[in-house]
């Protein structure tokens, strides 16, 4: 018997039968469609049920462009921030063992443990006029909660594991030789992140990146306990869509509805490329190629 009669063999007592992968396909795309496609049907169909004249005004209504513009701020300081600490927090957990390493890591994954709820209530606890800082912050005239400070701070708390959580993998992965080299070669510590560690982590980064942008302008628990949820100031889109529904305005809110599920679209598909520069990225070079890589990347 042949090595590629026996390798054949091997593959057909590996494989299921026809009745088990069909099964189980169709189960998946039978839950794909009950939990994904229909009710995002349900949203944009909703949202056009009184034609594209409705749906422009309701999107175009002043409180539904403030929530817009509300959600785009904090996301816009939010993913930065996460962004500065996931390369802080993936740098110093991939690239150093120190006492507390592990307490860091769980920290790190707090926000997914704790309800969002419970974490705007901290937030509240804090900085509210009860709360343990708010006396001082009043005579300060300084304003947290139920206002953009407090919306802000309550997205940073909920989506920043997202970046370091996915960084701290493909550092791991690289390992230390490779900026070892650079620095042997004279490079500097700034040479050495930005032509050397940025370019392999790059699409690690920009996934992390997307997933915690989605995380943001869509957070709703922590927003709707600090915001008062004030129409045109302290609304985010999510808030905003919460209270159209409950004054029965059904048409405005799924059509505030349906922006926010362009935006989901638009984050999974640049979330399905980044994943895939990914996986390409995490594959092990040649090591014949790596020496000379470092020389061509770090060039002084």
């Amino acid at each position: 018997m042949t090595a590629h009669t026996r390798t054949r063999r091997g593959r057909r007592k590996l494989t299921e039968p026809p009745l088990v992968r069909w099964g189980l396909t169709i189960v998946a795309l039978l839950f794909l469609l009950l939990f994904l496609v229909l009710p995002l049907f349900t949203v944009f169909s909703e949202a056009f049920s009184r034609g594209l004249g409705p749906y422009l005004t309701s999107v175009q209504e002043p409180d539904a462009l403030a929530a817009l513009r509300l959600t785009l701020l904090a996301a816009a300081i939010a993913v930065p921030a996460n962004l500065v600490f996931g390369l802080c927090a993936g740098w110093t957990i991939a690239k150093f063992d120190f006492p507390g390493k592990n307490l860091l890591t769980t920290l790190i994954d707090l926000p997914f443990a704790v309800s969002p709820v419970i974490s705007g209530m901290v937030f509240v606890l804090l900085f509210g006029r009860q709360g343990f800082l708010g006396p001082w912050m009043a005579e300060h005239d300084m304003r947290i909660v139920f206002a953009v400070p407090g919306i802000v701070l309550a997205t940073i708390f909920v989506s920043f594991p997202f970046v370091a959580r996915e960084i701290i993998p493909v550092m791991e992965a690289m390992g230390k030789e490779e900026e070892e080299a650079a620095q042997v070669l004279g490079a500097s510590g700034f040479q050495t992140f930005f032509r050397v560690t940025l370019p392999n982590i790059k699409w690690g980064l920009l996934y992390g990146v997307i997933l915690c942008n989605a995380r943001a302008m869509g957070e709703f628990g922590a927003v709707s306990v600090v915001s008062g949820k004030i129409r045109g100031l302290t609304n985010t889109l999510p808030l905003h869509v919460e209270i159209l529904y409950n004054e029965y305005n059904f048409q405005a809110a799924f059509a505030v509805a349906s922006l926010l599920a362009l935006l989901a679209l638009v984050t999974l598909v640049l979330k399905t490329l980044a994943e895939r520069r990914l996986e390409q990225t995490v594959r092990l070079k040649p090591d014949t190629t790596a020496d000379g890589e470092i020389v061509r990347s770090v060039r002084l």
